[in-house]
């Protein structure tokens, strides 16, 4: 039993250490400047997010079959290429449709086209998170393959990406307050409930490509 729960302390914080190294630039912006006026290079920084949080996805799915270290490096490498070009073009899309909110805020149609440009945010978020965790399972797979398949499944299992939005809410809340808690202890954590949720609603997906 002690052995067991000193695994899980392990694995947990050598997540929360290689997930902060991976992007450790990000890291930094978001600890020393105000996001409010620093999100151009946030966007700039934010693809950084897509490998890491394949790597960690991997090393919480294979829990207990091998080293974190190895298992997150190996994932991190195969992913990059992809998980960079897909959480490159949801920042995009999110900042485009940022932008276009602001603007409609002063303009009559605001009333209709402000929910629906942020529903547009909200399923690019949930399928970019989708995406990674196809990849972080199949860093082969074409990103075109991942995104439909993940912006299907996120619409269809649409109280699975609420929580899971809501529960990396929650992890951005406390990461703006309190860095070094979010990252040092409870990054691990809420990540594996993102990633437990996202994994249930891939199951079919993931299991048909197994078979």
């Amino acid at each position: 039993m002690i052995g067991r729960i000193f695994d899980v302390v392990y694995v947990g914080l050598m997540t929360n250490i290689l997930l902060t190294a991976a992007c450790l630039p990000l890291v930094v912006l978001l600890a020393t400047t105000d996001p409010g006026r620093s999100w151009p290079l946030l966007a700039l920084l934010a693809p950084l997010l897509g490998p890491a949080l394949c790597g960690a996805f991997a090393v919480l799915s294979d829990f207990g079959a091998g080293s974190p270290v190895r298992t997150f490096i190996r994932v991190w490498r195969a992913s990059a290429p992809r998980a960079l070009a897909v959480v490159g073009a949801c920042s995009a899309m999110v900042v485009v449709l940022a932008v276009d909110c602001r603007w409609a805020l002063g303009h009559p149609a605001g009333a209709l086209a402000i929910p629906l440009l942020v529903v547009a945010m909200v399923l690019a978020v949930a399928t970019t998170l989708l995406a990674l965790v196809v990849l972080s399972e199949r860093p082969g797979v074409r990103v075109r393959d991942a995104a439909r398949v993940s912006v299907y499944l996120a619409v269809r299992h649409w109280y699975l990406t609420l929580f899971s939005l809501a529960v990396l809410a929650v992890f951005q809340a406390l990461l703006a307050e309190r860095p070094a808690l979010a990252l040092g202890l409870a990054a691990a954590p809420l990540l594996y409930v993102v990633w437990a949720g996202s994994r249930f609603s891939l199951h079919p997906v993931l299991t048909k490509g197994h078979s």
